[in-house]
């Protein structure tokens, strides 16, 4: 949008979403928390035309308007609707029930015009409930791992523990392809997420793609991506078929002496959701008193979150205007609303924390996924996956809940080392996910392709333990 950015500063839309701390004027606040949205885009076009606006609240507006429009797809069910999507698998299902996972806020709701509508996953988040999921007849089996009668969780913690590392050689195809609705002729831009350059993986080889001139970005890329820039006469899938080595090493976090003193770097604020808001001050100095260390307050932080915070599927996150405090105030969220709850208390704490994030790569079983790392002198980086760990809560696999406190299985795939960060070659327009990059993004010439245009897919076709 021309002539609505910082004079001088050739910011890419999706850093407009840097600016959302900036809030919004009540007039358009109370529309938009009350699901008015065509009220507050028109109070939002006032305020971009006047020149007594500062930039900086124009770049927040720009974004909030985004983030209305793609409110409606995901939050598509009345009250009416969403009982009659749980009926269709648990027929006795009561209302009572129903609003019992409402309040305990695994379902997640907003206005749209005044009525509650609720998330397009509430039922798949539902059945986190064991005794939900029993009764639709949905069972949560865990990824076992070949050859064993043991999952691929618990024989990584065994094979860690025994022999100080454990390794997998893994082969992925992803790929992304525009339905056919969807399609028309034209220039395309095709990003999907490949491994990255870090301490736990090695031997990366792209072994094929299509189409052929694929722009692979470098190693080092903080959200590394493979990208076409082409014009396509009729409608491909665009596919990378990529190999690598992840090996994880095991820290033994009960047992360590941290040094006295301890690093600075990776503590400051990350606008707009890595901040140090009054209650992230407060919450954090309370769960961390009497913490003599930076490895006793990570624990802390770490304990906190993994019993205390409900899984929840959560929104698009460009719809969430502060992903950790969100967390933090209503006890649910997603893997990567875990991570970022975690290293914001961290960093509020001052011991250094940092996002990746890529896929839940477990033998032949693919998924997006988002964890965090620690900085603890003399020892280095090390992990938390704070959604395992409740999920081990939950379980009551206690050992399993301590382990991923320091350390990480190796079914992952890391293509991001930080969040929020740009493409190598950037998208002109919106991208799906302005924070993360795990499954693909598309967008023709004039537009973005919305999430629902197109289809992407992951498959693991080859894994072999290497040590």
């Amino acid at each position: 949008m021309p002539g609505l950015f910082l004079k001088g500063d050739p910011m890419n839309i999706n850093d407009t979403l840097r600016y959302l701390d900036c809030g919004l004027p009540k007039e358009i606040r109370k529309r938009k928390d009350f699901g008015d949205f065509e009220g507050a885009n028109h109070f939002i076009d006032l305020y971009l035309q006047r020149d007594d606006v500062p930039q900086s609240l124009k770049n927040c507006l720009i974004a909030q308007r985004e983030m209305m429009r793609r409110t409606p797809d995901n939050y598509p069910y009345t009250y009416e609707q969403a009982m009659d999507r749980i009926h269709q698998e648990i027929p006795d299902f009561t209302e009572e029930e129903f609003n019992a996972c409402i309040d305990t806020g695994r379902v997640h709701w907003v206005y749209i015009g005044g009525v509650p509508h609720y998330i397009d996953s509430f039922f798949g988040a539902m059945c986190k409930d064991a005794k939900i999921a029993a009764r639709a007849g949905r069972k949560n089996s865990p990824t076992m791992m070949p050859g064993t009668d043991e999952t691929f969780r618990n024989y990584s913690i065994k094979q860690m523990k025994k022999n100080g590392k454990m390794g997998l050689r893994m082969t992925i195809r992803a790929s992304v392809r525009i339905k056919d609705e969807a399609f028309k002729p034209g220039f395309v831009r095709v990003h999907l997420p490949i491994p990255a350059e870090c301490e736990t993986q090695s031997d990366i080889q792209i072994v094929a793609m299509n189409p052929a001139g694929g722009k692979v970005a470098p190693g080092t890329s903080r959200a590394r991506t493979i990208c076409w820039e082409v014009e396509l006469k009729e409608n491909t899938e665009f596919w990378v078929e990529y190999s690598y080595v992840h090996t994880e090493w095991y820290h033994d976090t009960e047992h360590m002496t941290p040094d006295p003193w301890q690093p600075s770097f990776c503590t400051e604020e990350q606008s707009p959701h890595i901040v140090f808001t009054p209650y992230i001050k407060r919450l954090t100095a309370e769960v961390t008193t009497g913490c003599a260390n930076n490895l006793e307050k990570a624990r802390a932080i770490y304990d906190w979150i993994t019993k205390h915070v409900v899984y929840s599927f959560v929104p698009d996150y460009i719809l969430m205007e502060s992903i950790p405090d969100s967390m933090a105030h209503n006890y649910t969220g997603d893997c990567g609303v875990y991570a970022l709850l975690f290293i914001t208390m961290c960093r509020c704490a001052g011991v250094p924390a940092q996002w990746q994030s890529g896929l839940d790569a477990e033998p032949f079983d693919v998924g997006a996924h988002d964890w965090a790392r620690f900085y603890v002198a003399p020892y280095g980086w090390m992990y938390a996956d704070c959604s395992f760990g409740a999920g081990s809560e939950r379980s009551g696999n206690e050992e399993s809940r301590r382990f991923y406190f320091g350390n990480l299985d190796p079914g992952r795939m890391v293509a991001n080392n930080a969040f929020h960060q740009m493409f190598d070659i950037e998208k002109k327009h919106w991208r799906y996910d302005p924070y993360d990059s795990q499954t693909g993004e598309m967008e023709y010439e004039d537009r973005m392709i919305d999430h629902g245009e197109y289809e992407r897919h992951q498959v693991m076709t080859a894994c072999e333990e290497v040590f």
